[in-house]
């Protein structure tokens, strides 16, 4: 993906509105990508600075570059020049409010998607305790029919289905001996 992204820098580099850039999360970037949520690379992210979205297109070039190119000036409180009269009216609405009325807000959502993670970490710890219990019972079975001799009446049957083909005279049955 690197030499597409590379791509892409190049090509939106005089844009006046979109900006491609990347940052380097595991050097002098870490801060940044840890205020924005970044947890696995490349992450791709994009929106108001202050409010970053997650990508999930695809990653060839061009997949970036039409998604790139259908990026609009963000409609946001610095640039509600950018913003259609809904959004402007959303914006207005919150800027009515105080400080502490609009970080209660922001920490019940932050809780909210917190409390998400770690149920999902958790149910996911116990869908994998499920499956490698199901993967060594799974094991249990096999050894078990295994050394139940499976494979002995196995081979007693076709033996003796080829004998009685031999003993019906099935010319064909003598050359599989």
């Amino acid at each position: 993906m690197k030499p597409a992204w590379d791509k892409l820098m190049t090509e939106f580099q005089d844009h006046k509105t979109v900006i491609v850039a990347d940052v380097d999360c595991t050097a002098d970037g870490k801060d940044l990508c840890s205020v924005h949520g970044v947890k696995g690379y490349p992450t791709i992210k994009h929106g108001d600075p202050a409010n970053l979205e997650d990508y999930s297109g695809g990653r060839d070039f061009d997949a970036l570059q039409k998604f790139a190119g259908s990026l609009k000036p963000v409609c946001s409180p610095a640039k509600l020049d950018q913003c259609d009269a809904e959004g402007k009216a959303k914006i207005e609405e919150v800027l009515a409010l105080d400080n502490a009325k609009i970080e209660e807000f922001i920490a019940a959502g932050d809780k909210k998607l917190t409390d998400s993670e770690e149920n999902f970490k958790k149910e996911v710890e116990k869908l994998q305790a499920t499956y490698q219990q199901l993967q060594k019972d799974k094991e249990n079975v096999g050894a078990e029919v295994k050394a139940s001799g499976l494979g002995l009446y196995k081979s007693v049957l076709a033996h003796k289905k080829k004998q009685e083909e031999i003993a019906a005279g099935s010319p064909d049955a003598k050359k599989e001996l």
